[in-house]
């Protein structure tokens, strides 16, 4: 705690958006950069969300704070998001959070066309749009930061999350690239992979249909999601892990947050025979 306790702390002078920020994690990443000095971009889809976190960053603080509707889905939305936040905070944009997306559970099978878009739209297009919005500044400031919120589930097929496991996976990927070509600009970029967070996602995921073959195995594994949200890790937490990575002279590719039975899931991955690994993971969500 003594790096937290340093009279300039990294976020003090933090110019950031953070998207997604009108609940959840995306409301906890906002209000402790603005308690801890930084000026804070509200954006989410929902204005009125984000006015209130507006509100309560206001309540505590004495700092800077603005809310902003963006739809990161759609491009004209993400720049005209950057271009309001810059002359609202005065300054380019030192900081984003993309945190903006969405969940959807369901058998492989039963997506369709338009949900599986719809989520790859939002949980890949859209962090790639808002990193193309904001790099050109920082390109010309030659520094900058992005952190793209992922999940430990982009690390493994989950059931009945395998294309809200393949999106974070394909942010990760784009994480890696996008880390060469902007180095030579002093921008860093990770991933922050996530494990359950205690939230209300399950009011916000998006179910697709679950045919008959599926249903009795689904709703079992669905019990057992919703029950690790509930006991999952405060988004304070994550959002005071948020500091400590800003202190970070500098960054790796991917950095992981959570309780630790989800975390020791990935290296096991990578050590353990993939059949003797599936079967773990069979257990893992009692399919047993």
């Amino acid at each position: 705690m003594a790096l937290l306790s340093k009279k300039n702390k990294p976020s003090q002078k933090a110019y950031a958006v953070v998207t997604g920020a009108g609940s959840g994690i995306g409301r906890s990443f906002a209000l402790e950069l603005a308690k801890r000095g930084g000026d804070v971009i509200c954006a989410d889809i929902d204005l009125s969300s984000a006015q209130e976190t507006v509100d309560l960053i206001q309540s505590m603080t004495s700092t800077s704070a603005y809310a902003v509707h963006c739809d990161v889905g759609l491009k004209e939305s993400v720049h005209a998001l950057v271009e309001q936040a810059e002359q609202l905070l005065g300054h380019p944009v030192t900081l984003l959070i993309n945190n903006a997306g969405m969940g959807m559970v369901g058998p492989v099978e039963d997506a369709t066309q338009e949900e599986i878009l719809q989520l790859m739209n939002l949980n890949v297009v859209g962090s790639v749009q808002m990193m193309s919005a904001v790099l050109p500044r920082m390109r010309e400031e030659k520094s900058g930061k992005i952190i793209n919120i992922s999940s430990i589930g982009s690390e493994m097929g989950l059931p009945f999350r395998g294309f809200y496991s393949a999106s974070k996976s394909a942010l990760d990927k784009v994480t890696e690239a996008i880390r060469y070509e902007v180095s030579a600009w002093s921008i860093d970029v990770c991933t922050l992979h996530l494990g359950d967070i205690k939230t209300k996602i399950a009011e916000n995921r998006v179910k697709t249909k679950v045919s008959e073959p599926y249903q009795k195995t689904f709703e079992k594994i669905y019990s057992i999601m919703n029950a690790h949200v509930d006991d999952g890790t405060e988004p304070l937490e994550v959002a005071e892990y948020i500091e400590k990575l800003l202190a970070k002279k500098s960054w790796k590719a991917h950095y992981y947050f959570g309780k630790f039975g989800q975390k020791i899931g990935v290296p096991l991955k990578w050590i353990l025979p993939q059949n003797f690994y599936e079967n773990l993971m069979r257990k893992y969500n009692q399919m047993d």
